[in-house]
């Protein structure tokens, strides 16, 4: 009997063993942040690598969202540039050019660039955001099919920098 009882004790110190372990492992999965979730920090990039005049770029350099978008203005020439605009994914921020009453050009000065996911969606989607806006001479425009939340920065910063030039296409 004295045999069956010493089993029994070392039965419930590994079924306790197996047990602690357990909840050690799960506690430390739900304690793993990923370096994609919305608390990571964004970085600034600019498509294609490529920086705009006066824009810097890298993860010391990323813009403050709520920055309130410029405008100049040259003879018939405007430049304004959108505010920064905050997405779960990152900050995004446009730069319009307006001549004749119509829009001549869109510069993306910041785009979600926290990992290689981001910039791979990117470098597609922020040309058609920039095609499609340019043809419809408006920040009114479809979401780019799996870049829903630079889209939306992107349309939001563009619509942003229209109005602070107080742009009214033309038919």
């Amino acid at each position: 009997m004295n045999t069956m009882l010493r089993k029994s004790v070392l039965d419930m110190r590994k079924i306790t063993m197996w047990f602690l372990a357990t909840i050690a492992v799960v506690v430390l999965l739900f304690s793993y942040r990923t370096s994609t979730g919305p608390d990571s920090s964004p970085s600034a990039e600019t498509v294609g690598g490529a920086s705009a005049p006066g824009v810097e770029t890298g993860p010391g350099a990323a813009a403050k969202p709520g920055t309130r978008g410029t405008v100049a203005r040259s003879g018939s020439t405007t430049v304004a540039d959108g505010p920064v605009v905050q997405t779960k994914r990152g900050n995004v921020q446009v730069q319009a050019h307006l001549s004749g009453g119509r829009i001549t050009e869109i510069t993306p000065l910041t785009v979600p660039s926290t990992n290689n996911r981001s910039r791979e969606i990117n470098k597609h989607a922020v040309p058609q955001l920039r095609t499609e806006a340019l043809a419809a001479q408006s920040a009114h425009i479809d979401a780019v099919s799996g870049a829903t939340a630079t889209s939306e920065g992107y349309t939001n910063s563009l619509q942003a920098a229209l109005d602070g030039a107080q742009f009214k296409a033309k038919p």
